[in-house]
């Protein structure tokens, strides 16, 4: 591969203390693949990989914001040493369109350091190694270790001439072997001018782990022995480095170091700290609290706070199980600074890349909405700089963000506090991907179902969320009617806007429609904005309030309806007084009330009209009326069936006066009279009635149950033993469609039940009579509550 210039800002690098720092841009290896060798002045380039790395003091990682970086220690394999003080690695970056890395570009990037300050001993715990490095001069056995140390020594008469050998104190025995050896082993054991330095692996055979203060520490307790002519020297060269130590809440996280190790501070009561200092990345905070950090020390522990998105680290969005949350990373490093008899002066840093565990945060959304306006407004956040809104469904009808535009949804981003964002829509009441529901008496429900398509993190994995807003407003106008009359008819007028579509018309219990309206003999008119509905004084539905004589005050009364729930909102009613001097109305409890008009010559007296039961007179009367009221199982009245009508009937009729003569014929001077009365009933006719609870304190207003409808077997006894009634329940008012027996029925408050009972029996003279008729709530006839709907007929 050819060496070739560095573009501009792809490299960064920096000299930490005794660390080597570079950083990678990744915005420039895009699509493509890279690779680190390490310049080795004898050997060449050599391919860094993570053995090699661990062995030899680098690590290869990524920052937070996903940029390469390469640290390496001073102390390294390949580092170039001048004195201590100055010190060189040369980098070479390749990189390449392809995984295989042909056609590689080679960077060659060099490295200079320079550190003097050295401490008589540094440890460093890295990532992926520890390492301790002390000055050749000092000290090599405490007095206090005396037994453990010298119990070494016989080991030391063995130690080869002129040769570094190490000596690892486990709790599975001591082991010497030679440098050379310890290198397989993923040691790295060498001198430099005035330093000795071990590195070691984490939790190897030779290691052993520890708690101190609540924190696990991985500990290689070795000495490393050198024999040089008449001189031995033992160093300690022994290494702890914390393992864990990372806690976590919902709004921080803290970071424990113990600040005494005893296996690297042998006499306590000599140890003294003398700065503690900690960084993110390759920087020093001086000011950690400026930035609402927390640093914290006592005599046995030291302790960073973070708060979760502070500066400095990456809050990442993520999606897990289809939850979305997020993810928080800083790296952090601690630099402690001790002193103690034995060592003098003891640098320990420690460099830790800290993840949070994934914390979910579910979306909120923020109904804005607008009634006055019209208008849903409806923000959907708080997320992070890393989420896109991709689609949208709006009732459940899929868009793309264009599509929705077009459609002529506003959707624009919101900006919120702690650098998040939201994602607002805006949709007017009136759109048809709105659900419009009527409700209450005057009042729309508007429901916005929305549905959103979220493209997260730079992996843009997709998160659906979806949301119902609702907002009730009242903006129905209820029709107003007004009512008037002519000689023979009452009208109703009324306004048409909402009807059908909120409300219908209902005269008793039937939809006011068409078929009605031919069938009752109405007339109803509709123009653009109104109808007017004509109806006839002896029409059916007309309600009789007084009937005297020659004089009718009737009333029709029309419902207004909700559609759906066929819930009553309003009663308009038409009420006016008619003189009429002849008439017949049959109500449909039975009652008939009749004016009749007698024109007869010559007059007759209409005191002495009667009708088939001589004491049924009228009620009231002048010369050429008479006024009747009474019932059709009453005055002699006959009962008749033709096709689907029950036809009741009487006639009125005059007593005759008679002069008595000596001899037959009888003389009278009073004309014979005769006015036939027939009322018709329909066989099947719908009546509405109110059941009332008997005991209501019990009664719910709500329920379910099996209802079965069932006739009266004592009243059948009383009777004749053979009647055959059947009663069911008709599933509308059509009395085409019945339940089954024995099925569960629900039914709300106010909503109608329609009953039949029907008389099978075909004896021309057998009639039904429902005295009594309710419901229970069990098969029971005598368990409560009980709703009765008829009483004594």
């Amino acid at each position: 591969s050819a060496v070739y210039v560095l573009p501009p800002g792809f490299v960064e690098s920096s000299c930490r203390s005794r660390i080597f720092w570079m950083k990678l841009n990744k915005l420039l290896l895009q699509g493509k693949f890279f690779q680190l060798e390490i310049n080795d002045p004898n050997a060449g380039p050599i391919l860094l990989d993570e053995k090699l790395a661990s062995r030899c003091g680098y690590v290869l990682s990524e920052d937070v914001w996903g940029n390469p970086v390469f640290r390496a220690s001073v102390l390294g394999c390949h580092v170039a040493n001048e004195a201590d003080e100055l010190f060189s690695l040369t980098v070479n970056i390749k990189v390449s369109s392809f995984s295989s890395m042909r056609a590689a570009v080679t960077y060659v990037y060099p490295m200079y350091c320079s550190y003097s300050s050295w401490a008589s001993r540094e440890i460093v715990c890295e990532e992926n190694y520890m390492e301790v490095s002390v000055k050749t001069d000092v000290p090599a056995v405490s007095n206090d270790y005396t037994v453990a140390w010298m119990s070494a020594l016989p080991e030391t008469q063995n130690v080869a001439y002129q040769l570094w050998q190490l000596m690892f104190v486990s709790p599975s025995g001591r082991k010497r072997i030679m440098v050379s050896d310890a290198a397989k082993l993923g040691y790295s054991f060498n001198n430099t001018l005035s330093r000795v330095y071990l590195r070691a692996p984490y939790h190897s055979n030779e290691s052993d782990t520890s708690v101190v203060s609540g924190v696990n520490m991985n500990m290689v307790t070795s000495t490393s022995m050198y024999r040089q002519r008449w001189l031995l020297l033992l160093i300690d060269t022994t290494v702890s480095c914390p393992v864990d130590g990372i806690s976590f809440t919902d709004t921080a996280l803290t970071w424990t170091v113990p600040s005494v190790i005893p296996t690297l501070v042998v006499q306590e009561s000599t140890f003294l700290s003398r700065n503690i200092l900690m960084g993110v990345d390759d920087r020093v905070i001086v000011n950690p609290e400026e930035k609402n950090y927390l640093l914290e020390h006592n005599e046995t522990l030291i302790r960073i706070t973070i708060p979760i998105g502070a500066e400095g680290g990456k809050l990442k969005s993520s999606v897990s199980g289809g939850v979305y949350g997020v993810i928080y990373s800083i790296a952090l490093f601690l630099e402690h600074t001790w002193t103690d008899t034995d060592w003098q002066t003891t640098k320990y840093t420690v460099i830790k890349s800290i993840t949070t565990p994934f914390m979910p945060q579910i979306p909120t959304v923020i109904n804005n909405t607008l009634p006055e306006e019209r208008l849903f407004n409806v923000a959907f956040g708080h997320f992070l700089p890393d989420v896109s809104l991709v689609a949208i469904a709006v009732g459940n009808v899929p868009f793309t963000l264009r599509e929705a535009q077009r459609q002529g949804f506003k959707i624009y981003e919101t900006p919120f506090s702690n650098r998040t964002k939201g994602f607002t829509l805006e949709i007017s009441f009136d759109d048809p991907y709105v659900l419009k529901e009527y409700v209450n008496r005057n009042e729309t429900k508007y429901t916005l179902l929305i549905n959103y398509t979220i493209s997260v993190g730079e992996e843009m994995t997709l998160y659906y969320h979806s949301a119902e807003v609702e907002c009730v407003i009242a903006d129905i106008e209820l029709p107003a009617a007004v009512g008037y009359c002519d000689d023979e008819n009452l009208y109703l007028a009324m306004p048409t806007l909402g009807l059908h579509q909120y409300w219908n018309l209902y005269v008793g219990n039937k939809l006011l429609n068409q078929h009605l309206v031919l069938t009752n003999g109405y007339l109803a008119a509709t123009n653009s904005t109104h109808l007017i509905l004509q109806i006839p004084l002896f029409a059916v539905g007309v309600i009789y309030e007084e009937v005297s004589f020659q004089k009718i005050k009737a009333r029709f009364d029309v419902a207004l309806r909700k559609v759906r729930t066929m819930e009553t909102l309003e009663m308009f009613s038409v009420s006016c007084s008619f003189n009429s001097s002849a008439f017949i109305i049959c109500h449909p409890d039975g009652t008939v009330m009749i004016s009749a008009q007698m024109k007869t010559v010559p007059a007759i007296d209409m005191s002495k009209t009667k009708l088939r039961d001589s004491s049924c007179k009228p009620r009231e009367y002048n010369e050429a009326h008479a006024f009747f009221k009474f019932h059709v199982t009453t005055c002699g009245t006959s009962v008749r069936f033709e096709g689907d009508h029950i036809i009741y009937e009487n006639e009125i009729s005059y007593e005759k006066e008679t002069l008595p003569g000596q001899s037959v014929p009888t003389i009278t001077r009073d004309p014979d009279y005769r006015l036939t009365i027939l009322c018709y009933y329909r066989a099947k006719e719908t009546l509405v009635l109110g059941a009332l609870p008997s005991d209501p304190s019990t009664s719910p207003t709500f329920g379910s149950g099996t209802m079965v409808s069932r006739s009266n077997i004592a009243v059948h006894r009383r009777t004749r033993q053979a009647l055959n009634v059947v009663s069911r329940v008709s599933k509308d008012e059509s009395f085409v469609e019945f339940y089954e027996p024995n099925v569960e029925i629900l039914k709300r408050p106010g909503e109608p039940v329609f009953l039949e009972v029907e008389l099978k029996d075909e004896s021309p003279g057998t009639e039904l009579y429902l005295e009594d008729c309710w419901v229970t709530g069990s098969l029971d006839f005598n368990s409560t509550p009980r709703w009765n709907i008829t009483v004594d007929g």
